[in-house]
């Protein structure tokens, strides 16, 4: 199953392209990044309530506890780009000789992606259908992670701003 990636546009926002402009690539770089990783912690905090639903008490393992958000430096270095994951640590391993990092905070837990997709009962061949918690976690909070952006960017372009005119870099 091929992973699709999520993009969007924001138009209407001439005034701060113009103002990132005169930061320079540095500092768009940095403010993207800021503001991006704010969002992308709404939607990781979702879906850790939403996977909390899920987890076993009894057992170690805690899918809430290995929900992260990690920066794609490769995304960036190809393509300039600034872009976050939201995902499960440790990944989806499928083959038993794959080991599990002893130092996530949840423990084990590549089994994540049968509750998120649905699987095959390997015994009695029934379908067990999907319970999804981590496409949820962004659709539901779309809007708010969008808002979350273009606040958390024109903060962070202000502060800045006021920075480099106190050192007179513009005016």
């Amino acid at each position: 199953m091929a992973q699709d990636d999520i993009s969007f546009s924001i138009l209407g926002l001439k005034e701060l392209n113009n103002t990132l402009g005169q930061l320079g690539p540095a500092y768009k770089y940095k403010g993207a990044r800021f503001a991006l990783r704010k969002a992308a912690n709404l939607v990781r905090d979702a879906a850790k309530q939403n996977a909390l639903r899920l987890d076993d008490p009894e057992t170690a393992s805690a899918i809430a506890e290995n929900i992260a958000v990690r920066f794609s430096s490769r995304r960036f270095k190809n393509t300039g780009d600034v872009m976050f994951r939201v995902g499960v640590r440790g990944g989806a391993k499928q083959e038993k000789n794959q080991s599990v990092d002893p130092g996530l905070p949840g423990g084990g837990t590549q089994h994540w992606r049968f509750p998120e997709f649905g699987y095959i009962h390997k015994k009695s061949g029934e379908h067990v259908p999907p319970t999804p918690f981590m496409r949820p976690a962004l659709e539901e909070n779309i809007d708010k992670a969008v808002g979350e952006f273009v606040d958390q960017l024109d903060k962070w372009t202000a502060r800045n701003l006021k920075k480099l005119q106190k050192q007179g870099a513009i005016k």
